[in-house]
């Protein structure tokens, strides 16, 4: 059997919910072109998630802030369309800090959870990830009443089944997952060919439980489309040292006649100790393309040569303090 089968359903950590290896991001359906440098109109974003409804794809992750809930509303658009969350799939949204303001207090929280509901259309979150926690600190999210309480007495209630964290720096999300509240991880362009320095939230994550979920498996675009179509990752112009190593990866894969976003794709599915990969896919021809690059035949020797190659670019730029 295929261990990338994109059919095959992983256990999403202890939680009891099964998902597919490959997830749909939703962030670039909000429209953010302030973000990826492209847009993406409504009519295109409501095509591109029916078309991932009618896919193996089972999870589909968005955001709050994505759009400031314009990814959330179209989501919810189709799944009015569809008369609710079609059975077996998986929907993970994630609370936010104010858009405008950068308020991340409880009571933001809150707003934002019940936003969230509305635009989406639901009455209950299957997963809801706490967002970005590096806009503050450890002391006020965790503090009383403040954004992860809110969120605990959400779960309480039944509104949110399951709740994680989402964000960046990996010492910051190490030090969330350790407090044992939360039981999924999401962390994004820091487990990908260009950075691996997620690998120790991965073995954390495992050890105690805690599902991961890997975003960004393309740095944002630079490994799908090449560093002379797209010189981005995560979301800014890509570094001199970036694109170099770009171009020693693409041409290890075209020596072998594979392509390049196959094996950055494969890179983070193939990895056991996570359980979803999430793609951001912005047309209804690229769910199709994404799953077959999934199950594109990579020779071992491209892995050797991957890992052989090492990793020799600064992983964490940000440094995340108190």
């Amino acid at each position: 059997m295929n261990p990338l089968d994109v059919t095959r359903r992983r256990p999403l950590g202890e939680t009891g919910l099964e998902v597919t290896p490959l997830a749909l991001g939703c962030a670039a359906l909000g429209d953010m072109p302030e973000t990826f440098a492209y847009g993406v109109p409504e009519d295109q974003a409501l095509q591109t998630l029916r078309a991932a409804f009618e896919s193996p794809i089972n999870l589909i992750d968005t955001a709050a802030i994505y759009g400031d809930g314009e990814s959330e509303r179209r989501i919810g658009k189709v799944l009015k369309e569809l008369g609710g969350l079609p059975p077996g799939c998986v929907l993970a949204t994630k609370s936010d800090r104010d858009f405008e303001t950068g308020e991340f207090s409880g009571e933001q929280i809150k707003r934002s959870i019940e936003r969230s509901l509305t635009l989406l259309g639901v009455d209950r979150i299957q997963l809801m990830h706490l967002h970005d926690p590096e806009h503050s600190t450890f002391a006020a999210i965790m503090a009383p009443n403040g954004p992860v309480e809110v969120m605990l007495r959400y779960k309480e209630q039944g509104v949110i089944e399951h709740i994680g964290v989402a964000g960046g720096p990996i010492n910051m999300m190490i030090r969330y997952v350790e407090t044992g509240l939360f039981e999924s991880a999401i962390t994004h362009n820091r487990y990908t060919l260009l950075n691996r320095s997620a690998v120790p939230l991965l073995d954390i994550a495992q050890a105690r439980g805690v599902a991961v979920i890997n975003a960004a498996p393309y740095g944002s675009g630079i490994l799908a489309k090449g560093p002379d179509a797209y010189a981005r990752y995560a979301y800014q112009e890509a570094s001199s040292d970036l694109v170099a190593r770009t171009r020693r990866l693409d041409d290890i894969c075209r020596r072998y006649d594979v392509p390049l976003a196959a094996v950055a794709l494969q890179f983070s599915m193939r990895e056991t100790r996570i359980a979803s990969t999430v793609v951001g896919m912005t047309r209804p021809e690229r769910i199709e393309q994404t799953l077959a690059l999934a199950r594109v035949d990579i020779p071992p020797q491209i892995w050797e040569e991957v890992d052989a190659l090492g990793d020799d670019v600064d992983p964490e730029a940000e440094r995340w303090a108190e």
